[in-house]
């Protein structure tokens, strides 16, 4: 009798418990801050009110959760590379708890930058992706007569060949009209400077580079590999150009956007979210490359004091972005305000 009844009352009970998680209504956030490590998150989890922490299944055992604020702001971090970021957003994409189809979606993190584009503490928001890792390569000491470069387009014979991109993910464009609109929002939001990236940054002779950080419009180049130093830097420019038809300006260099990007792709193409409402902002916390007269290795190494700058102003040139989207949520609801 026990076991026949068993048989009925262990599935109800089980649907009982299953009940409220499958009748959960999704959040729909107004705007997803993507970061990539804790110290990216810290400003915005110090200056906004996250009071919701929904578990996602997938997402980096060091960083479990998604956290949002009763104002439609929702906040995840994806650990650090490739791998991380790929599995990470897709699972966030993938997952019943959130419906992102009106989201906008702000990646900010920190990044190298090339002195001709830019300082310690500058903020930069970008027009294309391009992933620095999805390319043919031959070791530079073995580097073939009459070779610009080591670097080659997969599937190319020679560096400076340009052929069809194989893979699809070799090259991201953002949206023009968000991209736009974010600069304009942000262009005149006061950086974040410390005495020490002040003083580092002197030892450069490019204008950008002696500057005082500021807000701009250029690219971002990925790479699984924390690579540094002019020669690879300047092989990483041209490999720039040849990908983005003359139209990229290399710029910066990070770790995660081109699979990043990859998971949104495949979240757009599922009509889970809307591709064009993703803009790509990184601050610099170092250079990607030693200064004139410097090691290598001392340069890569190197205290420039840009580390703090570039995580506070990722939050100060985002904010600008994403206070205004929930600020005039009906405006920007349906698309990016022309006005």
């Amino acid at each position: 009798m026990f076991r026949s009844l068993s048989k009925f009352l262990l599935p109800a009970l089980l649907g009982l418990c299953a009940t409220p998680a499958f009748a959960q209504k999704p959040l729909a956030p107004k705007v997803l801050v993507i970061t990539m490590f804790a110290p990216e998150a810290a400003p915005w989890r110090e200056a906004e009110r996250f009071q919701t922490k929904v578990p996602v299944p997938g997402l980096s055992p060091r960083y479990p959760t998604v956290d949002c604020t009763p104002a439609g702001l929702c906040l995840m971090t994806t650990d650090m590379g490739l791998a991380n970021a790929a599995s990470s957003v897709a699972a966030l994409v993938a997952s019943p708890r959130f419906d992102l189809r009106r989201t906008y979606v702000l990646i900010a993190g920190i990044c190298g930058v090339a002195p001709e584009q830019g300082t310690l503490g500058s903020a930069h928001w970008a027009r294309f992706a391009i992933d620095g890792g999805l390319m043919r390569a031959v070791d530079p000491r073995q580097q073939p007569a009459g070779w610009s470069s080591n670097l080659l387009m997969l599937g190319a014979t020679a560096p400076g060949q340009q052929v069809e991109h194989r893979t699809g993910t070799e090259v991201f464009q953002l949206d023009e009209t968000l991209l736009q609109k974010a600069y304009a929002l942000s262009a005149g939001v006061a950086l974040e400077d410390s005495d020490a990236a002040a003083a580092y940054r002197l030892q450069y002779p490019q204008p950008a580079a002696r500057a005082a950080p500021a807000v701009s419009i250029c690219d971002s180049l990925t790479s699984d590999t924390y690579w540094h130093g002019s020669l690879i830097a300047t092989a990483m420019e041209a490999y720039v150009q040849l990908t983005t038809d003359g139209r990229g300006r290399y710029c910066i260099t990070q770790m995660e956007d081109n699979a990043t990007l990859t998971a949104l792709k495949r979240g757009a193409e599922a009509g889970r979210l809307q591709f064009d409402r993703i803009a790509l902002l990184r601050t610099a916390s170092n250079f990607d490359r030693e200064a004139p007269g410097q090691d290598v290795g001392v340069s890569l190494s190197a205290k420039s004091g840009g580390f703090l700058p570039s995580t506070h102003n990722a939050y100060r040139v985002g904010h600008a972005l994403t206070e205004a989207i929930l600020t005039h949520w009906e405006a920007w609801s349906h698309g990016v305000p022309k006005e």
